[in-house]
């Protein structure tokens, strides 16, 4: 048995743009505490991400007593109150679900549309434990705005291996998965059979790995594509599932609680590894 330790945690104040890395987090029912709450959404509501718009790697939220400030090389920042009761409803789609929230406004609308070159709104989450509840492991899972789980568990091992086969020129660091969890100390890919964790005062139960798209290719510092078609080709040749290439643990959560860098991580349950690796 290794010994496991939280390498760093990270959340994303708004879904799809740059992330931050602060030293502890209170994790909730619905994920890390001010983790995806806000979203950014076309004109019909469809939220959008680095998929499409790699630009939102540059700008950075930054959390205020009374809501975030945005900030982006060149622009003067935005500051944006959390909407109130009379703010516009807004109707946000995440990829099948329907999730309603408060829109934020023009300014930011304006500012966020200028440095996204398309037009944008900006929505809040202001009831997170009831706004999205989804049927997740068999339970009734409230969820921000992520992408389908409160949590996302990285193993900073894995991803070492990882890096060895992609190379030292290719090379790629943790932010590319956007993880909000890191635990380091594992042997690589020993998260496949992790079932569940206690970190801190919190327990979270790993459900799923996750299949990754082409934001891992995006350098979430310059919103470039520094190598086309990696880290997931490499990926590929060895993590490729039924339900695509995987990498990292989706997560629920069981206990909320607080969690801290360098916090020991144990693990209370395992199981058979949860990666059926396509023929």
């Amino acid at each position: 048995m290794t010994d496991l330790s939280l390498a760093s945690v990270h959340l994303y104040p708004v879904k799809g743009l740059h992330g931050l890395t602060p030293p502890a987090a209170l994790v909730r029912p619905w994920g890390l505490e001010g983790d995806r709450r806000w979203v950014v959404v076309d004109p019909e509501g469809r939220f959008l991400t680095q998929r499409a718009c790699r630009g939102m790697a540059l700008i950075t939220p930054i959390p205020t007593s009374e809501g975030l400030t945005l900030t982006r090389a060149g622009s003067r920042p935005c500051p944006v109150r959390f909407p109130d009761a009379d703010a516009p409803p807004r109707v946000v789609t995440v990829w099948s679900d329907t999730v309603h929230g408060r829109d934020a406004g023009d300014a930011v609308a304006h500012w966020l549309s200028d440095a996204l070159a398309r037009p944008c709104r900006l929505v809040w989450m202001h009831v997170p434990e009831l706004a999205r509840i989804r049927s997740l492991s068999g339970e009734d899972v409230p969820v921000s705005f992520a992408d389908g789980y409160p949590l996302l568990v990285a193993s900073a091992t894995s991803l070492a291996d990882l890096n060895a086969r992609l190379g030292p020129e290719r090379a790629i660091p943790m932010n590319r998965f956007r993880a909000n969890i890191v635990v380091d100390g594992a042997l690589p890919w020993e998260e496949d059979g992790w079932r569940l964790l206690s970190i801190g005062t919190a327990l979270i139960r790993i459900v799923a790995s996750c299949a990754r798209c082409v934001v891992t290719t995006v350098d979430q510092h310059t919103g470039q594509i520094p190598t086309p078609g990696e880290p997931l080709a490499t990926l590929a040749t060895f993590r490729r599932a039924q339900d695509g290439i995987m990498f990292a643990q989706n997560a629920i959560v069981e206990r909320a609680g607080m969690i801290t860098a360098g916090d020991r991580v144990e693990v209370l349950e395992r199981g058979p590894s949860n990666l059926v690796l396509a023929g």
